[in-house]
This record gives structure tokens, C-alpha cells and sequence, in this order.
């Protein structure tokens, strides 16, 4: 038997044309992408943006997704970190409001990838 030397092609495809996001452009979009990726998260977002005036009380929220006032509240801290709500307190409940500019960024940047 005779060994048969291969050669590696120098590239192994024609390199990218655009310059893809930065790092520091791509760590924001994750995080949020990344809060999204809970059902339990969409479901909450869901139902503040359905509430009167786009906003919901952390007491309307736990009954329709069935979990307690830590977990939800747990949830709730992700998607303001994230971003994607703000939080406002209002005597001893905690009321949430989506911040439309953040989703419509999310998508744009889902888009344009």
C-alpha cells in the first residue's frame, strides 16, 4: 500500500461579506433573546402588553400562569433586566409595563441577521 499525501485547501470556503455583529453588539441581543426563550417569560409578556394600558400588576400575574409570587416575580426580574419591561412601584404591589422600543429593536436585529 502507498500513502497518499492530501493537501488542505488553503480556505475552506469564501470568507463572509459582511463583518457580523461585535461582541458588544451581540451580548444585549442575547440577553434578551435569551429571556425569550422561557415560555413561562413569553407568557408573562404576553399578558402585561394585553393588559389595560399595556401594563399588569405582579397580582394579576401569577393566577393565569399558575405560579407562586417568588417564581413569577423570579420571571418578571429577568425580563427588566433584559430590557423588555419596566417595573413601577405602586404602594406594596409592583406594576409592569413592556418597553415597546426594546421589542421592536429584538426583531429589527432578528431581521437584519
Amino acid at each position: 500500500m502507498t500513502a497518499t499525501s492530501v493537501t488542505a485547501p488553503s480556505s475552506c470556503c469564501a470568507p463572509a461579506e459582511g463583518a457580523g455583529l461585535s461582541i458588544d453588539e451581540a451580548q444585549p441581543l442575547a440577553s434578551v433573546w435569551k429571556a425569550l426563550g422561557d415560555p413561562t417569560r413569553v407568557r408573562l409578556l404576553s399578558l402585561i402588553a394585553a393588559g389595560e394600558g399595556g401594563e399588569a400588576c405582579i397580582c394579576d400575574l401569577q393566577e393565569p400562569v399558575g405560579l407562586s409570587q417568588g417564581t413569577v416575580s423570579h420571571h418578571m426580574r429577568i425580563l427588566v433586566e433584559a430590557g423588555l419591561v419596566e417595573r413601577e412601584q405602586r404602594g406594596k404591589w409592583a406594576y409592569y409595563s413592556v418597553v415597546r422600543p426594546a421589542l421592536d429593536d429584538a426583531a429589527a436585529a432578528l431581521r437584519a441577521l
